[in-house]
């Protein structure tokens, strides 16, 4: 009995600290929150209010904001233009929670986004809302191709990241959020991204080899599904030569061409789709993230018309009707017809690119390559551990700012595309400061 008394005794006490109204903030995280905890380890500070590309912990001070909620928040903390939106919609009393119910929110999404981003593409899309996350998007986009052309396998590539949840992580690649899963990931092969393998390998002519030789152990697939930028991956793009390429294994297979855009996407390259300029049409397209604008979950799936072959309501999600998600990612697409954004988002590229290049130049020593394009960027260190050190001393300069790569040796930055050029610049400086001083 003593060590169950224990337990009791400690579990209790557990429970009155952390509802204690004078326990430091972090204290209380520590003890109350779960393991899988990620972020707030490596930025310990209790954040209370952000603005622009700002984040304000409880005390005042500010962090340059480098990270912009993993890309969830494109156009800045608190936008007024978008939060405005939100918050007249929300005094007048409009739905919040619409299911797949026809609301005025969601018609209004709907058209405008027709009217902003695909008809001056040329695109022909049905949209589908699925659940409020990215991997909800992944998961439908799975589905709906294994049942569009009556096939189990899908093909993923090396250093690609889908998703937790089940069928997307199947596709990732990843082995520590693999290894989570507690079960088999099946039904997925994986192929070499572009640029895997070093030297003049040719992975769309390996691939055409493996799906066209019965004896290879590669099945016809439903899908091929890919990031144009595997964010998670360490920032490697894709070539606009090779997604063609795979594109065209993909029709000539009968398969299903999906591009994962979710993190690329919504102006993160430079344009809101990152494959518009690469002459892509893909069968699906996955986004999420920044499609609301400032944070609010929402994530869709758009579908070539020919592959909207759901049945009602076979694929559904309580939230895929957050009308406040519908709201604000209207208002954030009337950024996509502002001559300022655009210009604004052109000259922090041009920012980046020479920041980063001049910092890769004076510290050879150190640094292998510039990695990712637009205001998807970072710094591939030659000791992962490096990265970490870099990270922490940004932090400990008041900038928040995460890594990727399967080693984390990648420094990765993703500030809001809104970022005054002074704050971009500043952060660049700080960084080149912290490589020098490893």
């Amino acid at each position: 009995m003593y060590i169950e008394d224990k337990l009791q005794g400690d579990v209790a006490q557990h429970n009155t600290y952390c509802a204690e109204d004078n326990a430091p903030g972090m204290m209380i995280i520590e003890r109350g929150e779960s393991n899988v905890r990620s972020y707030s380890r490596g930025f310990p500070a209790v954040f209370s209010t952000a603005k622009g590309s700002l984040l304000y912990d409880e005390t005042g001070n500010a962090y340059i904001d480098l990270l912009a909620g993993a890309g969830s928040v494109n156009y800045g903390h608190n936008d007024a233009r978008i939060k405005n939106a939100v918050i007249e919609y929300l005094q007048s009393d409009g739905v919040v929670q619409g299911l797949d119910l026809a609301t005025t929110a969601k018609v209004a999404f709907l058209r405008d986004f027709q009217r902003i981003v695909l008809l001056p593409r040329g695109m022909e899309y049905r949209i589908q809302f699925t659940g409020p996350t990215g991997t909800n998007a992944v998961e439908a986009a799975l589905k709906l191709a294994r049942k569009a052309t009556g096939r189990t396998i899908v093909a993923s590539f090396t250093n690609g990241f889908h998703g937790v949840s089940l069928g997307a992580l199947a596709a990732t690649g990843n082995d520590l959020k693999r290894a989570a899963a507690g079960v088999s990931l099946n039904d997925v092969v994986r192929l070499p991204f572009d640029g895997y393998v070093d030297g003049d390998f040719d992975s769309i002519a390996y691939a055409r080899k493996l799906f066209a030789d019965p004896s290879s152990g590669y099945a016809k697939p439903a899908a091929f599904i890919v990031e144009t930028v595997q964010g998670e991956g360490g920032l490697n793009v894709a070539s606009a030569e090779w997604l063609r390429g795979m594109q065209e294994l993909a029709t000539e297979l009968g398969a299903l061409f999906i591009v994962d855009d979710i993190q690329a996407g919504c102006g993160r390259t430079g344009t809101f789709f990152s494959f518009e300029k690469f002459g892509l049409h893909p069968d699906l397209i996955c986004l999420s993230k920044s499609i609301s604008g400032n944070g609010l979950p929402m994530a869709i799936l758009l579908i070539k018309p020919k592959y909207d072959v759901w049945a009602p309501g076979e694929h559904n999600g309580t939230f895929r009707g957050n009308n406040l998600a519908f709201v604000a990612a209207r208002t954030a697409l009337s950024y996509w017809k502002d001559k300022h954004f655009l210009t604004q988002l052109d000259e922090n590229i041009r920012i980046m690119d020479a920041g980063l290049e001049t910092i890769l130049k004076k510290h050879q020593n150190l640094l292998v390559r510039r990695k990712g394009r637009g205001l998807f960027q970072g710094i591939e260190f030659a000791r992962p551990e490096d990265a970490m050190r870099v990270r922490a001393a940004m932090f400990d300069r008041a900038v928040v700012m995460e890594m990727s790569g399967p080693r984390g040796e990648v420094l990765k930055l993703m500030p809001p595309l809104t970022i005054p050029t002074t704050l971009l610049e500043r952060s660049i400086k700080l960084i080149d400061e912290c490589v020098a001083s490893l």
